[in-house]
Order: C-alpha cells, then structure tokens, then sequence
C-alpha cells in the first residue's frame, strides 16, 4: 500500500495543491494535523482535501479544536477524522491521536492505546501504522536545540507495540526527518509531504 503523509500545511493552499497531485500515486493519504492556522478557511481546507483522489484519514494537531475538525470531516465524504479512532483497509490498521505536541506525558493517549488501540487486534493485521501529532521522545523528530521535546506515552507505545510506521509532525524543524526505531518507521512528512510504501 502506498501513502502520502504529510502534516504542518498551516493553511497554505499551494501545498495542498501540490499533495493533490502527489494524491493520484498514493491509495491513502495522512495528515497529521495542523492543517490550518487556528481553524481559519478550515471549511475550503477540507473541500480540497476532499478532492484528493483517494480517501484522507486526518488528525488535529493545536491550531485545531478536535470538535471542529470532527465536524467539518463529517461534511466531506473522502476525509476521516482518526482521533481516538481506527481505520481498518484490508489488513492494515491505522490508529489516530492528535492534538498535543508540547507535553511530554499524556495519561489520555496511555488510556486510549490500551483500552482501544491493543483491544482492537493489533497483533492480527499485516501492518500497523500510528499517526499522531507529536512526535515521540528521544528521536531525531523532537530533538530542538538539542533538547528532546517529544511525548514519552507515545514513545513507551511505539516501545511495546513496535508499529510498523509512526507518522508526526509538530516540529517544523524536523520536516523531513525520518528514523528507524527498532521495527518502527518512523516519519514527520513536513508539509510538501512525501510517498512511503508500506
């Protein structure tokens, strides 16, 4: 399966229209949240990514209200709204949880991952694919000024599970960047995204 992962577009249209031509070589595409600045123009946001040429699974990241994003998803019949949520395609399983990205511990994504994301069948399906907002701790992908600044939950998650690829964002300075965890891929697409097959 091929995806296009993106996330941090921040508004910016010609990125999304860019994404919409890199759309038709991908069967899915992930964004990992920060799609505009704030929620403004979310609506003709999500319109073009409702275009794209195959369905668009989405996560809010903090210039997003998740309520909002919920909502405005509803509207477009190509975008799901992963928060909390799994998608399940044939059998790949994509678990979504967004928001964050300036706490390194979130007990919420601790009870999620266990109550849902594991209950759900990981060890069952080919392939596991998490996509958050933050990134997780101690990776090339939160490291700022030489600090690590990354979600430990989310890292202690990866540990435990091994997903076959993590998808973030957040950190604009580490667009691009990618890492191999163990088993894990793991990636912060930016928002020129980019094309991984998994």
């Amino acid at each position: 399966m091929k995806l296009l992962l993106f996330s941090d577009s921040h508004g910016n249209i010609n990125f999304i229209k860019n994404l919409w031509y890199k759309s038709k070589d991908a069967d899915l595409t992930l964004c990992a949240g920060d799609i505009s600045n704030f929620g403004t123009d979310l609506s003709m946001i999500m319109s073009k990514l409702n275009s794209f040429k195959n369905p668009v699974l989405v996560v809010h990241g903090n210039h997003e209200e998740p309520d909002e994003l919920r909502e405005a998803c509803k509207e477009n019949d190509n975008i799901i709204f992963l928060h909390k949520a799994v998608h399940i395609s044939d059998d790949y399983f994509f678990m979504g949880y967004g928001g964050g990205g300036f706490n390194m511990l979130d007990t919420d994504f601790t009870l999620v991952a266990n109550r849902f994301f594991k209950r759900q069948g990981i060890e069952k399906m080919k392939k596991t694919i998490l996509m958050t907002h933050a990134p997780p701790f101690k990776t090339r992908l939160d490291l700022v000024q030489g600090e690590h600044r990354g979600n430990k939950s989310i890292r202690n998650f990866i540990d435990e599970v091994s997903p076959h690829l993590v998808v973030c964002g957040h950190l604009h300075e580490n667009a691009g960047k990618e890492q191999l965890l163990g088993k894990t891929f793991i990636v912060n697409p930016g928002p020129e995204g980019m094309i991984v097959d998994i």
